[in-house]
């Protein structure tokens, strides 16, 4: 009998603009967008009152404008939310040790045996989401299930401020009847894709072998073949590995000359050191990462035999691979990344402790 497990996932809502909200009461109630400006930049997150308008992460701030006139655009404070994310990282360990962070704002936690000795899974995440409340003032929604994927899945199901059980015998009709754009690591392309192949829903996703889904989606189609029947055997890791470490500026106008852009990645290199000694990593590979005036993208790499994370190294490459070939037109956006880091050497192995097989899974 394959062992059951009780997976909860966790995804604050709107994190950046709720944490705003909170700090300034002013700005509750109001359509609220984390970064860019009205002018240009690109909304790193948005309240749920600007998403009645429309306003997404990721969208230019200029079309965000323009779908809401009275948004409100903030500069995005990361300290203060890593510091409220701390917060609720520390509530998790009081239920268990498997907590699996994937940002700031989410997490999966693994509660098949948990520190409250409860066996309810749906409780624990209630009792979570009350406790967030009372020491941030911050509303979170959960998934509830047997595996990361569907708990993934379910966490958007009731939002905000909600939560969605799949309970074991669920699983499979939950699966079925989901519209394939709430598949987890179903993008637009995807999607589209799919929809192409006559495929809409989980059910149709069922129908079709391993073979033709391998064939349509590479890798990809064994992992829709198995996650639409429940089968998704990742396990919640604490340690998570780091693959890469970067950062990036948007420029509130374009930028054409050289000069000015090695300014600017002289500010970045100097950011993703900062960043690399605080979590005592370094790596072989730099990306430079080029956004022209007209939105098309460009990115430059080159790896090198040793690991580097001084400012300085990182500039001397970055300013190679600026001048690798000539600006196609001016910049509105510069980036530097580094990975193939030393942490992919492997990480220190951990006991795996067996759970034993629940044959009434209560949830």
């Amino acid at each position: 009998m394959e062992k059951l497990r009780k997976i909860i996932h966790i995804d604050m809502d709107a994190f950046y603009a709720s944490v705003e909200q909170l700090d300034n009461p002013d700005l509750r109630g109001k359509p609220v967008a984390v970064g860019g400006s009205s002018q240009r930049g690109v909304v790193s997150a948005a309240s749920y009152e600007a998403r009645k308008f429309g306003v997404r992460s990721a969208m230019s701030s200029v079309i965000a404008k323009r779908n809401c006139p009275d948004l409100i655009f903030v500069k995005p404070n990361f300290e203060r939310y890593k510091e409220i994310s701390g917060q609720i990282r520390e509530i998790f360990f009081e239920y268990t040790d498997l907590v699996e962070p994937l940002s700031l704002d989410e997490a999966y936690l693994d509660v098949t045996e948990n520190k409250k000795g409860l066996m309810s899974a749906t409780l624990i995440a209630k009792k979570i989401r009350d406790r967030i409340k009372e020491k941030t003032g911050l509303n979170a929604s959960a998934g509830i299930s047997i595996n990361k994927f569907i708990a993934k899945v379910a966490s958007d199901v009731n939002k905000p401020n909600g939560q969605k059980t799949v309970n074991p015998e669920e699983v499979i009709p939950f699966l079925e009847e989901l519209d394939i754009r709430k598949f987890y690591g179903v993008g637009k392309v995807t999607a589209e894709k799919m929809y192409r192949l006559g495929i809409f829903s989980g059910k149709d996703i069922k129908q079709k072998s391993e073979e033709y889904l391998t064939e349509h989606f590479g890798k990809s189609g064994v992992h829709f073949y198995n996650v639409v029947r429940g089968i998704h055997h990742s396990e919640v890791k604490p340690h998570r590995t780091r693959k890469s470490l970067g950062a990036e500026r948007t420029f509130n106008e374009n930028i054409s000359s050289e000069i000015f852009m090695l300014e600017k990645l002289q500010n970045i290199a100097e950011e993703i050191e900062r960043r690399l000694k605080r979590s005592d990593v370094a790596g072989k590979t730099i990306t430079l990462k080029i956004k022209y005036s007209d939105f098309t993208l460009q990115t430059r790499s080159k790896t090198i035999n040793y690991y580097i994370s001084s400012k300085d190294l990182i500039l001397e490459i970055a300013k190679e691979l600026l001048y690798q070939e000539k600006m196609k037109d001016s910049v509105r956006l510069l980036g530097i990344s580094l990975s193939n880091l030393n942490t992919d050497k492997g990480e220190i192995s951990e006991e795996k402790k067996e759970i034993s097989v629940q044959l009434k899974f209560k949830f």
